[in-house]
């Protein structure tokens, strides 16, 4: 009886002494699958994980758009924000943590907000217009008519964009990059074809940049060297009165004309009027240096971030699943249009300035080479012809009276823009 007892007891101090070690163990066991989890989880949510061949070469676009801006000076107020920004949307990313550009809520949709409803447009403009001086234009009237001749890219394309599938509102968006102007695109495609705004931003802000390298061989194949060493008369001296009077019947003329304009015209304007009236200096230095800034700033990387290489949407017309992500068809026919259209324009210009020529005297003829800074790409086309005349004659300059299309391109194209939302809205 003894003997069972001893042994009964044993056995249940060895039951209590093992129950506890398995206890630990089974802990320890479940310790440690929890840390391989986590582990699991935190590299799912790496851009290591997430990657795509395609996050690469975007990468490299954007890193291709810094050293442009860095390197060659091209446009980098534009190219450098837009270029970190296109690195900031092509990080791989596992959505559900409220980060990406398209995540409601998330830090980088609201500020895209912005482009989306297109506010960031009219604010440029309110800085353009407090930066502008239309003293050439208001000078020599008849030269707005470059400006808008030049436009004709704007419609050439948008018939090229139709007949290639695109909507008739995707293809008005597609157009208005011929007048060379980022915030007029980003303003009418935020209206006609929000999903298509990254590309056509890129491509607007692209030939921007690369107005000294597309313009010059179009101006010289379309003048001679006769034409192109034409001097014109000097700009008239403007009063004051003037051009305290010119934003004011700018204003209320191209808006009857365009209303569908009037946030971008009416900020222009008015932007001009704080530059031009001498007693809000204050408020036109804000616009055109502070304000300008941080909405350029806002602009460039949000823009660039919204070039996510992949983006897979439902098609409401077969709810498949189509690629709506900056590396698709789509994208690749807007750049090309886009370069058909920024061409079409420069010819435009150049090539309505020599007809104005059979109706002018031989003193008071059109040195044709400034019909090409009728496309908004304010200064840099007014100064690329400039250079042009300057290797036809070094003492031809031409950069006053080029200035006058220059300005009337941007307002050129922000009417087209209206007649193009009137119409396809």
């Amino acid at each position: 009886m003894k003997q069972r007892l001893s042994k009964t007891t044993i056995m249940l101090f060895l039951l209590l002494m093992i129950f506890p070690i398995q206890m630990m163990a089974q802990e320890v066991a479940a310790e440690e699958h929890s840390i391989m989890d986590s582990l699991v989880s935190f590299w799912q949510s790496t851009g290591f994980a997430n990657f795509h061949w395609t996050n690469l070469l975007m990468i490299v676009i954007g890193v291709i758009f810094i050293l442009l801006g860095i390197v060659k000076h091209w446009e980098p107020l534009l190219l450098v924000p837009i270029g970190f920004g296109i690195l900031i949307g092509n990080i791989p990313f596992k959505e559900g943590f409220g980060i990406g550009i398209y995540e409601t809520g998330s830090v980088y949709n609201i500020l895209y907000g912005g482009v989306i409803s297109g506010w960031y447009p009219p604010l440029i403009f309110l800085g353009i217009g407090a930066m502008t001086d239309f003293s050439s234009l208001i000078s020599n009237p008849k030269l707005m008519l470059l400006g808008a001749a030049a436009q004709l890219g704007i419609f050439a394309t948008f018939i090229g964009a139709y007949a290639l599938g695109f909507t008739p509102a995707e293809a008005g968006a597609i157009g208005i990059i011929g007048g060379a102007d980022g915030p007029t695109a980003i303003f009418l495609s935020s209206k006609l074809a929000p999903h298509l705004i990254g590309a056509i931003a890129i491509a607007a802000y692209s030939y921007m940049a690369l107005v000294p390298l597309i313009q010059p061989p179009i101006m010289r194949l379309l003048t001679t060297k006769k034409e192109r060493m034409i001097r014109m008369k000097p700009p008239r001296q403007v009063s004051k009165t003037e051009k305290i009077v010119f934003p004011i019947v700018g204003m209320l003329l191209t808006t009857f004309i365009a209303p569908s304009a009037l946030p971008l015209l009416g900020m222009l304007f008015f932007g001009n009027l704080l530059k031009e009236s001498g007693v809000t200096e204050r408020l036109a230095d804000t616009a055109r240096y502070a304000l300008m800034n941080v909405i350029t700033i806002l602009l460039g990387v949000t823009v660039g971030a919204s070039t996510q290489a992949v983006r897979w949407m439902e098609d409401p017309a077969t709810g498949e699943l189509v690629n709506k992500g900056f590396l698709s068809a789509d994208s690749v026919l807007i750049f090309a249009l886009g370069a058909l259209s920024f061409c079409v324009a420069t010819a435009g210009g150049v090539l309505f300035a020599k007809f104005m020529n059979l109706f002018l005297k031989d003193d008071n003829k059109i040195n044709p080479l400034i019909g090409a800074a009728g496309v908004s790409a304010v200064p840099d086309s007014a100064r690329v012809a400039q250079e042009q005349g300057l290797k036809a004659d070094k003492n031809n300059h031409l950069l006053m009276h080029a200035m006058a299309p220059n300005v009337s391109g941007v307002i050129g194209s922000a009417v087209a823009a209206g007649i193009l939302l009137s119409i396809l809205s």
